[in-house]
């Protein structure tokens, strides 16, 4: 398939790159501390935090994977979105204010300041694999495919190192600063483009009856039965719940900005703000898959019935991926087009400034400045810079190893139920239960991480024909049972050994009285500035959209 590309549609896009290359410089001219470089000096309102949330999120394989879901999955991809909604609701109820109030640089520094630096040190270093691995690595691979689909006369290594070069550029310079306002940017070119999307696939396709005249009914049903083997409905608690909450609640990549935040109501309102864009995902970006069956209905076939495909740089790609970039350039007019396709560059910069400036803040603040306590502002900025540089690299060269893995959607989730399970439980029994003390932490992460080896292990020895040493049932019911485990780990060395000083619980736990405290607070605003309001809307708004695609 060719997609070509007009010289205003170009332009437009020249233009984009270099305006978010300028921004990166403006901001970095005006860093005075570290601060003011990993944490934009905490002055961040809620709807830069929101569209910051969202953007960070929505990276370029989410683009393509949702569209490619609507046609050919289904809806059930959905879960992961409203899962997100509830979780950004609990985030900014429970954890977020005790975030804020212990002015930490990076989520992990909770867990030094409820348990010991050692657990800090464990969680950060996660983060960091998780990061790399995962949120930058993974972004520049799936962007690298879809931008190689459209500009097939560059390889996919060289459009992969355009990339990161670009946001490497913006992200050094500026910091977090110049990642959320640009995140800002790109998060309402990135919604404009997909709702125009929408728009014009509706009218080509004749409408959603036209969809369901060709579509079993249960396509459209976003909750699964139990025997669905990708994701059952008990995998939605087991598993999507726990991924998601270490994603929303404790990724340093995402949970930053809300750290910048000028004050606790502000880091609030901008969660929920990020709840309420995540729910337009299932209408601008899924919606347009669905009506791709209408357009295409011979995507991913071809005359002879087969899967069609193409080789990009020696890796297979099914032309499933096509379908996003493919209603870009049959529906769009000129200019609009180009529009849009910043918009879908826009994504992947987002995920990836975000990734890199995250890493880069765990690295110099949870392991550098703790062993060098003295280093001035100037000198952490600085080794902040470097790092930026060195995991750019990093990622660039691991990038198109993910190309080996059958699926992208597989790498990305099972690589989080891995590793996600003991670091959710010591965020959660660190701050819903104080007996819990650092001994029974430690016993936490010694069994999690045992069984995180043993599980990647068990992958790795699988034979040629999908024979794997141990028979486990669905990834989403194993990161179940590995938070359990997690879990009773800690609570049993905890309670067999003495109960954790006053001094570790003062200002790390969640107690009636906070909540309290907060409530009368909250009878001081106006009912529509109570965030607990906004939250219960968001929480109706999903009940909604599961019962009508139930």
């Amino acid at each position: 398939m060719n997609f070509n590309l007009g010289t205003i549609d170009l332009s437009i896009i020249v233009i984009y790159l270099i305006f978010v290359v300028l921004l990166g410089f403006y901001f970095g001219k005006k860093h005075e501390d570290a601060e003011d470089y990993f944490l934009a000096g905490r002055t961040l309102t809620w709807p830069l935090i929101g569209f910051s949330l969202f953007a960070s999120n929505m990276s370029s394989n989410s683009l393509v994977g949702l569209a490619g879901a609507g046609y050919n999955d289904g809806f059930s991809v959905y879960t992961y979105e409203w899962m997100a909604v509830v979780i950004l609701v609990i985030f900014a109820i429970f954890f977020l204010p005790f975030y804020l109030k212990n002015k930490i640089f990076t989520i992990p520094e909770y867990l030094e300041k409820r348990f010991s630096y050692p657990v800090r040190a464990y969680a950060s270093s996660i983060a960091i694999v998780l990061n790399i691995l995962v949120d930058i690595a993974a972004t520049l691979y799936a962007g690298g495919v879809v931008i190689n689909m459209i500009f097939p006369a560059y390889g996919l290594t060289t459009i992969i190192i355009f990339l990161a070069v670009i946001a490497g550029i913006y992200t050094i310079s500026g910091g977090l600063a110049a990642v959320v306002y640009t995140d800002a940017v790109q998060a309402i070119i990135l919604i404009f483009g997909s709702a125009l999307i929408t728009m014009y696939a509706y009218d080509a396709a004749g409408g959603w009856e036209a969809v369901e005249a060709i579509t079993d009914p249960s396509h459209f049903n976003i909750i699964k039965p139990i025997d669905d083997e990708a994701l059952p409905y008990p995998g939605i608690f087991t598993g999507v719940l726990i991924i998601g909450f270490y994603f929303w609640g404790t990724n340093q990549y995402i949970t930053q900005r809300t750290l910048a935040a000028k004050n606790v109501r502000q880091g609030q309102w901008g969660a929920i703000f990020a709840g309420f864009l995540k729910l337009s995902i299932l209408f601008v970006m899924v919606f347009p898959g669905a009506f791709a069956r209408v357009l295409y209905p011979s995507a991913g076939q071809d005359e002879n019935g087969s899967a069609l495909a193409t080789a990009l740089d020696g890796v297979t790609q099914i032309k499933m991926d096509a379908i996003y970039p493919s209603l870009l350039f049959d529906f769009l007019p000129v200019g609009i087009l180009g529009i849009v396709l910043a918009g879908l560059i826009a994504a992947m910069m987002s995920s990836l400034d975000s990734g890199l400036n995250s890493v880069s803040t765990l690295i110099t603040m949870d392991f550098y400045r703790k062993f060098k306590p003295d280093t001035s502002s100037e000198k952490l900025m600085k080794v902040g810079r470097i790092t930026t540089l060195i995991v750019m690299i990093i990622a660039v060269f691991w990038a198109p190893q993910i190309g080996k893995f059958p699926k992208l959607w597989d790498y990305l989730q099972q690589t989080l139920a891995w590793f996600s399970p003991p670091v959710v439980a010591l965020f959660v029994m660190g701050l819903f239960f104080k007996r819990i003390n650092n001994k029974g932490a430690i016993a936490g992460i010694l069994v999690g991480f045992t069984f995180t080896i043993i599980l990647i292990t068990n992958v790795y020895l699988t034979d040629g024909v999908g024979n794997a040493p141990l028979s486990l049932p669905n990834f989403l019911y194993v990161a179940g049972f590995h938070l359990f485990i997690s879990m009773l780990a800690m609570v049993i060395v905890s309670y067999v050994t003495e109960a954790p000083p006053q001094d570790k619980l003062a200002s790390t736990i969640w107690t009636v009285q906070e909540y309290a405290e907060e409530t009368a607070k909250l009878k001081e605003l106006s009912w529509y500035k109570n965030y607990r309001y906004q939250g219960l809307a968001l929480m109706i708004i999903v009940v909604i959209i599961l019962v009508w695609f139930a």
